[in-house]
């Protein structure tokens, strides 16, 4: 089993989203000791966004003539993709900023959304190629968005499952924690109730991952 544990909190050892993802691990890893983790801190080496001559190194866009720094940038494209490939399950620490993801972990998506590679274009629309692996999200959220009137503003965990389902990833399951700016006593309460979901979560991991 390969892990690929990411992580996109700017917070450092106060973010919520790094203590679960670090939970996540330790609890696969408690059941599957021969795991192999892989972990990308996308703050700590950031991913350049796409421009035009970075993504012609994996679509057409019309650009050419790519200095080295480009053509660097082709090569970190390639390294990502080909990780996210060999993964079996990915454990990923996404917090909600501004009513979606941090934008380190949008950069890192857009490198591995690569026609051909994890998914496709057909007559009858795209079809996702990275099928069979899982993802296990550690959310975090500073308010309450998984039910109620702001349940319409989440555009973090819904679009986490769009995208992998994009990819014809179909098992994508979040850890949560909710209402981290509302006082210590209720972020405290969050956490623990996140932590308390973990062991249920990775005991559902498909026999096929574990």
């Amino acid at each position: 089993m390969k892990i690929l544990h990411i992580d996109s909190s700017i917070l450092g050892s106060g973010s919520l989203t790094r203590i679960l993802s670090a939970a996540v691990v330790a609890e696969i890893l408690a059941h599957h000791p021969a795991a192999e983790v892989s972990r990308r801190d996308l703050v700590e080496t950031e991913i350049r966004h796409l421009d035009g001559a970075i993504a012609a190194g994996f679509r057409p866009t019309g650009f050419g003539d790519f200095d080295d720094a480009t053509v660097t940038e082709h090569g970190v494209s390639e390294a990502l993709v080909a990780e996210f490939l060999a993964s079996d399950i990915l454990v990923i620490g996404a917090p909600m900023y501004n009513f979606s993801v941090p934008s380190q972990l949008k950069a890192w998506m857009d490198r591995i959304a690569q026609a051909g590679r994890t998914f496709k274009y057909t007559e009858k629309g795209p079809v996702g190629l990275s099928g069979g692996k899982q993802v296990i999200v550690a959310s975090a959220r500073g308010g309450f968005y998984a039910d109620g009137p702001l349940a319409r503003m989440d555009f973090q965990e819904s679009y986490l499952r769009a995208f992998f389902g994009f990819l014809g990833i179909a098992d994508v399951h979040v850890v949560r924690a909710e209402g981290a700016s509302k006082g210590e006593t209720v972020r405290s309460e969050g956490l623990e109730r996140a932590r308390a979901a973990i062991a249920g979560v990775v005991a559902g991991l498909h026999p096929a991952a574990a």
